[in-house]
């Protein structure tokens, strides 16, 4: 038997499992082939259409890899198609943006406080982004800027920023973060299924017909493959942003996204020069530390709302919610949580080491207790990942306290499954 709340959550894990997994594939084979691209060497064997070649050494074996930038005189019997690895990073990230943040959205996805919102608006506004934002983005690309390439990033920098700040007019700090890398992502995967792949799909059929290929089509599509290229490391660190409560839960959180874009740039210009053997641009390192540092200066400016209006700004509770105020045990969970979590899960802890409360949980009013049953019933009722052995000992009894009072508010002893 397993209760619904088990159950979420280890499909939640099953889909951050596999979402990670194609994203090491996919981001591992484009920074393989932007490296490769940028390290060919002419020789004076290459064949008719050849645009160099690359000798390299892996696993005791030796390879000989030449690029066509057009294509090869004769097609090839056999040929590799790198596709699925995007398409299933993105599939697995649509996944668990729906289990995390639209069937948990109430929670996770909207902030009262900012945009008195119903969570079914919340998950069109969610949806309907990623959607527009693609079509912006295409538009800009097919409007004549492919021949302006800075002015053009430019441009996608801007659209960024001005996503990251609308987000965060309507949706939580940790949701705005993940939605900005959905949307990054959306366009990275969209420029593979739309652009890419189809234009090297009409280069083989001309191939195959005996027609001559325009070499248009390998143009726009390393175009949309050099966006895709200084988009990756924003996405690993907006997907990676959910475990820093500075990252998400400050005043400047937008900002902070908009910088991590411009290290993801710094770096990959290093790189991309260094394997294009165009030298080392050492001074990429100075702007990256220091656009760290004013990152974490921004964290250090607050959290944007004022300690003695919060209980004022505190959104009342759901039906649903409401349940657990008034189920049976609440009172002594209650207090076992003021007596083990609410030290660090406050507005200010009070915890050494401790500047703002983990994940952006906050736990001090009944409310809160309520609002986050389902999180202290994982954390610190089945499970004793909560609180940390060295910061609060918690004894079994009031564990099965805590589980007892979960169980009665919902029900659970009914199993989904048997």
């Amino acid at each position: 038997m397993f209760e619904a709340a088990i159950f979420w959550d280890w499909i939640s894990f099953a889909v951050r499992w596999l979402h990670l997994i194609t994203a090491i594939a996919w981001i591992g084979s484009s920074f393989y082939f932007i490296a490769l691209d940028l390290g060919l060497r002419k020789a004076e064997d290459l064949p008719v259409g050849a645009h160099g070649e690359e000798w390299q050494v892996h696993g005791g074996g030796f390879y000989h890899i030449r690029k066509f930038l057009v294509a090869p005189e004769r097609m090839p019997e056999h040929l590799t198609w790198f596709k699925w690895e995007s398409y299933m990073t993105w599939l697995s990230g649509a996944a668990m943006l729906a289990v995390v943040y639209w069937l948990g959205g109430e929670l996770y996805l909207l902030d009262q406080h900012k945009a008195e919102l119903a969570l079914w608006q919340g998950i069109v506004i969610s949806a309907l982004s990623l959607t527009i934002g693609w079509i912006v983005y295409d538009f800009l690309c097919k409007s004549g800027l492919a021949e302006k390439p800075t002015l053009l990033m430019l441009l996608l920098f801007v659209l960024l920023v001005v996503m990251g700040w609308g987000y965060n007019q309507i949706f939580t700090g940790r949701a705005m973060m993940l939605h900005l890398g959905a949307f990054t992502a959306t366009v990275m995967t969209a420029n593979v299924f739309f652009i890419i792949i189809p234009n090297q799909k009409i280069v083989v059929a001309d191939l195959k017909a005996g027609r001559v290929p325009d070499p248009k089509y390998g143009k726009i599509a390393k175009l949309r493959s050099t966006h895709n290229n200084y988009l990756t490391l924003p996405v690993i660190f907006l997907m990676l942003s959910n475990h820093y409560p500075l990252a998400f839960a400050t005043k400047y959180n937008w900002v902070i996204a908009a910088l991590v874009f411009l290290m993801g740039v710094t770096i990959r210009h290093f790189f991309n020069s260094m394997h294009a053997r165009k030298g080392k641009p050492w001074w990429t390192w100075g702007a990256t530390v220091a656009l760290f540092l004013a990152i974490m200066w921004l964290s250090s400016l607050g959290n944007g709302v004022e300690v003695e209006e919060e209980a004022a700004l505190t959104p009342a509770l759901t039906p649903a919610q409401a349940r657990f105020v008034e189920a049976e045990g609440f009172g002594d969970v209650y207090d076992i949580v003021q007596g083990n979590c609410a030290m660090c899960h406050t507005a200010e802890p009070a915890y050494d080491g401790v500047y703002h409360a983990p994940k952006g949980v906050i736990l001090t009013g009944e409310g809160d207790v309520a609002r986050y049953a389902r999180e202290i019933f994982l954390q610190a009722g089945v499970s004793s990942a909560m609180p940390p052995p060295n910061a609060s000992w918690m004894e079994a009894g009031d564990r099965a306290l805590i589980a007892r009072w979960y169980r009665a508010a919902t029900g659970a002893q009914m199993a989904l499954a048997e």
